[in-house]
């Protein structure tokens, strides 16, 4: 189906791509007619082997247990993409004790919200080098402080070499913090829309965002461009989202931005 519902949300949306005005910071968004609109994004933080256990008697805290490091599995060489054991790795390696206990991720929870593994770029003097060892850039989003954090492992020795945090910086959105999005966004009354416009095209009621095929793209406010609820976006983590019915139409949410940082949702004039 390539209709698209419209009925309560706003305009036809058309074709493959759509065109978003002025204050949104487009991240690689493609709408396919008829394909869905999954993405993979990065897991959630928070989770630890490390929590110390309590029986429900109310006994002492146990000792904590050293975690073994993860075990290496297969690798790449050179500039070859991250294997799947090899992030799975650095993802461990990444979520030290600190930020394991001072974040937050995107529901509130503890630990920061996992974003992304990258390929490292190799050093300038290692350019030329085909023995330069291989690293990966590890990326979290904390919630606490809306803090973007990399951490660059080296994945020959398993050590943090280096760790940056930044203020202000948007990457492209995880899949859980679109599907948070939705979630927000669905029990908000703001959401009525989106809602009508899903049991117009299914006769069902939604109440999930499972059912739901979600792209986002990050939006940044601009001065006096929106209402005062959305003015900090850029700075917190904000959401625009275009969400498709499974097996059916699009529809148009593009009025409506969630900023997770602040768990609202703020909609934009026409």
């Amino acid at each position: 189906m390539r209709e698209i519902v419209h009925r309560h949300l706003g305009k036809v949306v058309a074709g493959a791509a759509m065109a978003v005005a002025g204050t949104a910071v487009m991240v690689g968004i493609t709408l396919p007619g008829t394909a869905g609109a999954d993405e993979t994004g990065g897991g959630k933080g928070g989770q630890s082997a490390r929590e110390a256990t309590q029986d429900q008697g109310g006994a002492a805290v146990a000792p904590g247990v050293v975690e073994q490091a993860p075990a290496e599995g297969e690798k790449g060489t050179g500039r070859d993409p991250l294997t799947d054991d090899e992030i799975e790795r650095v993802q461990k390696i990444a979520l030290n004790r600190q930020l394991l206990t001072s974040g937050e991720n995107v529901e509130g929870g503890r630990g920061p919200q996992r974003v992304g593994v990258d390929l490292a770029e190799p050093e300038t003097a290692e350019l030329d080098d085909p023995t330069a060892p291989r690293r990966a850039d590890v990326t979290f989003y904390d919630y606490r402080d809306d803090t973007l954090v990399t951490r660059t492992v080296n994945l020959a020795t398993g050590k943090v070499e280096q760790t940056s945090s930044q203020h202000g910086v948007q990457p492209p959105l995880s899949r859980d913090e679109q599907t948070e999005a939705a979630r927000l966004l669905i029990a908000d009354p703001a959401g009525a829309g989106l809602k009508a416009d899903y049991k117009d095209a299914t006769g069902e009621e939604l109440t999930s965002p499972d059912q739901l095929l979600i792209t986002a793209m990050v939006y940044r406010a601009t001065p006096g461009a929106q209402p005062a609820v959305l003015d900090k976006c850029g700075e917190h983590r904000c959401v625009r989202l275009f969400p498709k019915v499974k097996n059916g139409p699009w529809i148009d949410a593009r009025s409506l931005v969630i900023d997770l940082s602040a768990r609202k949702v703020g909609k934009l004039a026409r």
